[in-house]
């Protein structure tokens, strides 16, 4: 399966926005918690992964 920049692009900000849903449902923390620092922060942490594994990625394709 291959993936374009909005494919990838939408299913992380899918992804980050179905957490945040939970965590605010689930009342775990104050909904103002979740949306002023958390969900950034997932943001964050999910671009630097992806960044990562793309590379990590090219770097297996390479070497094979």
């Amino acid at each position: 399966m291959e993936f374009d920049l909005p494919t990838t692009a939408g299913l992380l900000v899918l992804l980050v926005a179905l957490g945040t849903g939970v965590l605010v449902a689930a009342g775990v923390m104050a909904t103002s918690t979740v949306l002023m620092m958390v969900t950034p922060a997932m943001l964050v942490f999910g671009v630097i992964c992806l960044a990562l594994g793309v590379k990590h990625g090219e770097y297996r394709a390479r070497e094979s």
